[in-house]
């Protein structure tokens, strides 16, 4: 079977993994630190703090932002589930801002749309708003900016799918347009640590606060302390998590970021040929916005809905691992529980029912491809 994603493991990460276990440091080394200071280095963030997943990264930037019990966090219905979840964790609530029918990225007009209107009727507007680069393109990260500073709302960019890319000739994970940015490292994703996350900000107080959420909120250095400074003495002083990255993944992840371009630039070779190949048959082609250079994460078409669940099948049955990214979060029942109804995001319910994910990844090679543009073209023509 051809998967729709896979990591690139290759004999640099594993002689780095094989040196970690080999030292005395498995957990609380340098590769931590070493990890977050290269990640700072290639994205051009002040700060960036390492977790276990990027399910943790963004419940911990939300409670680094203040969201509680009573406030709203918005974000995309086309996203995995942890974008939404982070906020009820939290205690808050969560509501869902409708995409761009071209891009499928949360769409600014949309949002400013709902702003205005729960501005107007008095309804509560957002504490946080989390735009997700769904499958590596950015969102008008801009346009959004300009509404959180109308609007008074805080930004996560949900970066997942989107390490390598760039936007305004930025990388993400600058925080240009954002007040953190958070990554994943699951082995799906372009860079991998086995399981992994990282948070980045430009702010001081947000990062002091977001190492203490990811440790237990325990601190041992002296200028923090309420009370004694003996040699062995620690505080917790809030409430926190065990969200640590160990230094086994972030050996890992070292190796895997010191060839993230050369990922990426296979990725767009990849996207390159499938728009070349499949042009003109009767599918939608993932558009990409001038703004911004997408790091590929997936490869996402759509296509007439009435075929979409035979094509799938048959796709499958010739081991090609196609895939459907995503169904609308509030779709879920846990979601349909707290009130959520379908109709809610219209276009994203329009693309729910047409799209295929089709296999990208660094080691995808051209016989692979041509394997899967074939068979694609086959089943799609084969009644006309």
């Amino acid at each position: 079977m051809i998967p729709y994603g896979r990591q690139s493991i290759n004999d640099d990460d594993i002689a780095a993994v094989t040196e970690v276990l080999k030292s005395d440091f498995l957990t609380q080394g340098q590769q931590v630190p070493n990890f977050e200071h290269e990640l700072s280095k290639y994205v051009d963030a002040q700060f960036s703090i390492a977790v276990n997943s990027a399910t943790s990264a963004l419940h911990i930037a939300c409670l680094a932002l203040g969201v509680g019990k009573d406030d709203y966090v918005w974000t995309s219905p086309i996203s995995f589930v942890a974008s939404s979840n982070c906020a009820l964790y939290c205690g808050a609530s969560v509501d869902f801002v409708d995409i761009n029918p071209h891009t499928y990225n949360l769409c600014p007009n949309a949002l400013r749309q709902k702003l205005e209107h729960h501005k107007q009727y008095d309804l509560p507007l957002p504490k946080v708003v989390i735009p997700v680069h769904f499958s590596g393109q950015v969102c008008d990260m801009s346009a959004i900016s300009i509404l959180a500073e109308e609007f008074d709302f805080k930004i996560i960019e949900d970066a997942s799918h989107a390490i390598g890319a760039t936007y305004l000739n930025k990388k993400v994970g600058s925080c240009e347009f954002s007040d953190i940015t958070i990554f994943s490292f699951h082995p799906v994703k372009i860079i991998t640590c086995g399981e992994g996350g990282m948070l980045t900000t430009n702010d001081k107080q947000l990062e002091k606060t977001i190492r203490m959420l990811r440790s237990h909120c325990i601190t041992r250095e002296s200028n923090l302390l309420h009370n004694t400074t003996d040699p062995w003495y620690y505080e917790q002083q809030g409430l926190g998590y065990n969200y640590r990255m160990t230094d086994i993944q972030a050996a890992l992840g070292v190796s895997q970021l010191s060839r993230l371009d050369d990922f990426i630039s296979a990725r767009r070779n990849i996207a390159k040929q499938y728009k070349k190949t499949l042009s003109g048959l009767p599918i939608t082609l993932p558009a990409q916005s001038s703004e911004q250079s997408s790091a590929w994460h997936l490869y996402v078409i759509t296509l007439d809905e009435r075929k979409r669940l035979s094509i799938f099948k048959q796709l499958r049955e010739a081991g090609i691992g196609v895939n459907v990214h995503y169904i609308p979060i509030y779709f879920q029942p846990f979601y349909q529980s707290l009130g959520f109804k379908k109709g809610l995001c219209p276009n994203a319910e329009v693309y729910y029912q047409s799209c295929i994910t089709l296999p990208i990844y660094p080691d995808l090679n051209n016989e692979q491809q041509i394997q899967i543009v074939q068979s694609l073209k086959n089943l799609l023509l084969k009644d006309k």
